[in-house]
């Protein structure tokens, strides 16, 4: 179809555009490489099942916003179909032989899907052309107060509208270029009936004009690809390749919450944490790449939400425009997210589950403050006292360890020393075992095991805290001392199963005790209850008075973990009517006490977490708010305290001890 001149061209406009994009893919990949830890290649073969899910259905964006999801999916999976659409074009335009016209029922099937794809991508770009450039949405930006690059502003903006325009140039034009042919063949291709019916407009029009409109057509179409590339490195587009990457080689994780293994035994580590970009792992610097700036993490962060400086999707555009403005990775983390930013993160994991592209903002915070607190012990001053509870007597509320054990004075709760061979070892936690409210959890689900009549022991004087909060407060060295102490215990006890009260400890002994030498077969106690039930252990009395409540899902449980349905089924066996608020299960709002802010104060914003989190239940028409977090509990009372009372608070444990015959 070209002429030889063209073809010549074409060709030299190519290697040119090669060229200038294999600079920029050099330049990503030494960035990346710059980053620590290596990659292991071995696991894109154990992923096949779950990149075919993600990248071929785009599964992880219609999580959220579905219909800009739906736009994106016409986009998506037509650009997959022009693959080959594109390869067929450039074959036809050198040989003149129409590959897909020669293919039987494949070729005829995949003009039709290609005819399709067509009019979809032009139609969900012009929508999302509109929603950007005309309704703006606010979802789609961020505060004046949030640190963001001085170019990024505009320069999302401008990256937006190149980045449309392509799509729409190189798919509308193909349309264009495929109507003149079949217009000046002569005929029409029921294969392909919206192109058609366009040709059916140029049947008057002279075949001279239609072949040139046809070369015109190639040029701009293919010729916008071309003409594209080099700038691909540069543009939000880049998600494109690094998404697939992203879920094909991030490091294996137990929980989107289990951070990396420091080994404190060896002394030649002389770098905690990250200090600068190049302190991160690969897959990390890689995140910045992959980031599509669509602020979907921003937009469900509870500290963004509340009014703080945070916003994860700000941190990932910072680096990026770091490095595309030429900057290196050595540069500090503090100048691109501000300190009072990485101290607002309550750890809730919302960013990494709702990212499109497998991007975890939170791990780059959480080894920010890695560094703060081991390196420069700049870390918040109201979290010395739990630091000096955690080293001196092993719980964060400073409590002696021989007073482990006086909240089950006058119950019957066996210490590990009265019951050597449980069936299940329950590890009480530090505030269900020190906390006054809390502590009614404690005696209520004591009260459950022995009425269900469970073969269960305590290690009682022998537990402390799990570490939890040292280790998400960037204090890597009580953490470490902790769990090797933990562990130590565990392994000498050899555990059938461990219940906890506390999600906070289900994650850190189920997801991150393992790199210590820790595997164990742990519950949450809400899982046991609805064990129990089940089983018939304990009779429910369900009276005319029904409950009407809403379960408050713990970050740590629901997100992090992936429990969601055994508070619920419990609630609904004690006789409690269940609603549900607007966000819920995995997507669930954090109560605000994460990432150990449940021993400092909050960094300054618009409203408490706790308070905004409280308002949604409340306005579900819940007279009771059931938790199963001790932190969530005493969050949820305080908010309920300061709103008057009218909405009660308790643990899950706490309902169906009441209503248990």
């Amino acid at each position: 179809m070209l002429t030889f001149v063209e073809k010549i061209l074409f060709a030299l406009a190519t290697l040119v555009s090669l060229y200038f994009t294999w600079r920029g893919a050099v330049r990503i990949a030494s960035h990346i490489a710059s980053g620590q830890g290596k990659i292991d290649w071995s696991l894109i073969w154990k992923r096949v099942g779950e990149l075919i899910l993600k990248v071929g259905l785009f599964q992880p964006v219609f999580r959220f916003r579905l219909w800009p999801s739906i736009l994106h999916g016409l986009i998506g999976w037509g650009f997959l179909s022009f693959l080959l659409i594109n390869l067929a074009d450039l074959i036809y335009a050198y040989t003149g032989y129409k590959l897909l016209d020669h293919t039987g029922l494949f070729g005829d099937v995949y003009r039709l899907i290609a005819d399709i794809a067509n009019v979809a991508i032009i139609l969900g770009i012009a929508a999302m052309v509109v929603r950007r450039f005309i309704l703006r949405p606010a979802t789609l930006s961020t505060r004046e107060s949030t640190l963001l690059h001085s170019k990024a502003r505009f320069g999302i903006a401008r990256d937006s509208a190149i980045v449309a325009s392509f799509i729409f140039i190189h798919n509308s034009m193909r349309f264009l270029g495929e109507s003149f042919f079949l217009a000046s063949a002569g005929h029409t291709d029921s294969w392909q009936p919206t192109i058609s019916a366009v040709s059916g407009l140029w049947s008057n029009v002279d075949a001279d004009l239609l072949t040139a409109g046809e070369h015109i057509a190639f040029w701009l179409s293919i010729g916008a690809v071309v003409a594209f590339l080099p700038y691909f490195p540069y543009s939000k587009h880049i998600h494109l390749f690094f998404a697939p990457i992203n879920f094909a080689l991030k490091p294996q994780r137990k929980s989107i919450g289990q951070l990396s293994y420091i080994n404190l035994d060896d002394s030649t580590i002389e770098q905690f944490g990250a200090a600068k970009m190049k302190d991160l792992g690969w897959e990390q610097i890689m995140d910045s790449y992959a980031c599509i700036m669509c602020f979907r993490c921003q937009e469900v962060c509870p500290a963004y939400n509340t009014g703080k400086l945070l916003s994860p999707a700000a941190l990932e555009i910072n680096k990026r425009y770091h490095l595309n403005d030429g900057g290196g990775t050595d540069v500090e983390l503090r100048t691109l997210i501000p300190e009072e930013a990485v101290w607002a993160c309550t750890a809730c994991g919302a960013c990494v589950d709702i990212c499109p592209v497998g991007n975890e903002p939170m791990r780059d915070i959480l080894d920010i403050r890695r560094n703060l607190s081991m390196m420069e012990s700049a870390f918040p001053k109201q979290l010395e006292t739990a630091f000096r509870g955690m080293e001196r007597n092993m719980n964060p509320w400073n409590i002696s360890q021989a007073d482990r054990m006086k909240w089950a004075e006058g119950v019957n709760v066996p210490t590990i020393e009265q019951n050597g061979e449980p069936e299940i070892l329950w590890w009480v936690g530090c505030a269900p075992a020190t906390d006054v409210r809390a502590q009614k959890t404690a005696l209520a689900f004591a009260k459950i095991l022995n009425t269900a009549g469970v073969n269960y022991a305590v290690l009682g004087k022998n537990e402390a805290c799990t570490g939890d909060s040292a280790r998400r407060a960037g204090r890597e060295d009580i953490f470490f001392g902790l769990a090797t102490q933990n562990v130590e215990i565990l392994n000498e006890v050899k555990p059938k199963r461990i219940v906890t009260t506390c999600p906070h400890c289900l994650h850190t002994i189920k997801n991150e005790y393992p790199a210590f030498g820790g595997n164990y077969t742990v519950i949450h106690h809400t899982q046991l209850i609805n064990e129990l039930v089940g089983a018939g252990k304990i009779q429910l009395s369900v009276d005319s008075n029904q409950l009407r409540v809403t379960f408050h899902d713990p970050c740590y449980l629901g997100r992090h973990n992936r429990e969601i349905d055994a508070p619920r089924q419990t609630l609904k066996s004690a006789g409690a009517v269940t609603v549900e608020m607007p966000r819920n299960g995995a997507k669930s709002f954090c109560c605000g006490a994460g990432g150990a802010q449940m021993w400092k104060e909050e960094e300054n914003g618009t409203e408490r977490v706790n308070e905004a989190r409280f308002k949604e239940a409340k306005s579900s028409g819940a007279d009771t708010v059931a938790v199963g977090c001790p932190f969530c509990l005493t969050m949820m009372n305080d908010a309920a305290k300061a709103d008057g009372g009218a909405v009660h608070v308790k643990d899950v444990a706490e309902i169906v001890a009441e209503r248990m015959k």
